[in-house]
């Protein structure tokens, strides 16, 4: 069974809806601030100028600026968790079990600018030791949690099936890392569609990388 979808901004209350559009607002405009100017060439008065909300508004939806510039992936993760906690395990693996919550999450992000949000963050975030420390950050809570679902919600009998569990999560992290690398420098505008296709492409593979041979190259 599907994952429960989550309701649609024009099924939202009123209120819930202004909040949506002054998150994406803060999102859009820090991105494009920060690519101008550089991350820390673009201060958060700047930002809240831009956008018209005080310091204190931004701070309800974001802790820190790494936190609004990494929004938009931050955001499919959080689809991720909602998408494990409510998908039917399948009895396939592991490794299967995430890549169909990490397929029903990305189905999820239908803003009409989100994979350039993310294209743009990523660029950033490889430029900005400040990002990439925050995004280590984020992805280690978030194997952590991923893994809290799936010992709650699996059957686990031998010790060593931890260990498995936290292997498989490491592994399709390295994989989707792997897979956003690649569609982040694909030319033009590559769209969800695209990067769906780079995380089969690599998740294809990841069986085979255990058991890949260490031949040494011919002389």
């Amino acid at each position: 069974m599907a994952a429960t979808d989550a309701p649609t901004p024009e099924r939202l209350p009123l209120r819930e809806r202004k909040k949506l559009r002054t998150r994406q607002a803060l999102t859009d405009t820090a991105l494009e601030l920060f690519t101008e100017r550089g991350f820390d060439g673009a201060t958060l008065d700047e930002l809240c100028d831009a956008v018209e909300v005080s310091k204190r508004t931004f701070f309800r939806y974001f802790a820190s600026k790494e936190d609004v510039a990494m929004a938009p992936t931050q955001d499919l993760w959080a689809a991720f968790l909602d998408d494990l906690e409510t998908r039917e395990p399948s009895g396939g693996t592991v490794l299967e079990t995430l890549q169909a919550s990490l397929y029903g999450a990305l189905e999820r992000m239908t803003g009409a600018g989100w994979a350039r949000s993310v294209r743009l963050s990523r660029r950033l975030a490889a430029e900005t030791p400040s990002m990439d420390a925050h995004g280590l950050h984020f992805c280690d809570r978030t194997v952590r949690r991923a893994a809290g679902i799936l010992t709650r919600r699996l059957r686990i009998d031998d010790p060593r099936d931890e260990i498995r569990l936290r292997l498989a999560l490491d592994f399709f992290v390295a994989a989707h890392r792997h897979a956003l690398e690649a569609w982040v420098t694909l030319p033009g505008a590559p769209g969800r569609d695209a990067l769906a296709a780079e995380l089969r492409r690599v998740f294809e593979v990841v069986p085979r990388a255990l058991t890949f041979s260490a031949e040494p190259r011919s002389a």
